[in-house]
Formats: structure tokens, sequence, C-alpha cells
């Protein structure tokens, strides 16, 4: 399976617990999910897309990672955050 984008998706109770907890939205899924920046399986099943974007006030570049199963249909997304830490996950 190949991690192509993605513009039908569900989203897990996780992953809805963790966007509220997170201030994240579907928009911000979205965004990933129709156009990520990088994609890559990280087990089989089990993909990460990722997209740098800007939040804030100043404006701060982040990096948002959404994990979906995409072995399933609709694949599911199971859990997402955005990090400052880009230089790390970057490929």
């Amino acid at each position: 399976m190949s991690c192509s984008s993605l513009p039908n998706y569900t989203l897990t109770n996780h992953a809805l617990l963790e966007m509220q907890r997170r201030g994240l939205t579907e928009a911000d899924v979205t965004t990933v999910l129709e156009a990520p920046e990088q994609s890559e399986e990280i087990r089989p099943g089990r993909c990460v897309y990722q997209c740098r974007l800007n939040w804030g006030d100043p404006s701060k570049t982040y990096l948002l990672r959404v994990f979906v199963d995409i072995d399933r249909d609709p694949p599911e997304v199971v859990t997402l955050y955005r990090t400052s830490k880009i230089q790390k996950y970057w490929r």
C-alpha cells in the first residue's frame, strides 16, 4: 500500500480527543491529508503524513504529523500532533 493523499478518511475517538486537547481542527487534518508535503509508511498499514504549517501570533512554523491506518476502508486517522522539532522528522 502506498501513502498517497487521502481525500476521504474517518477520525477515531482517540484522534478527536487529541485534536481537542492539542487545539487542532479537522481543517488542519484535511490540509495535511489532501496535500501532504511528506508521507512515509512507518509500518505495514500505517502511514504518517506531515506538513509545515504556521500557527500563533507572531506566526511560527510547526510540523503537523498525522498518523493514519491506511489498511482500512475508509482510512482512519489514529492520532496527530504538531511539533516545533521540524528537523527531527523532516526527511
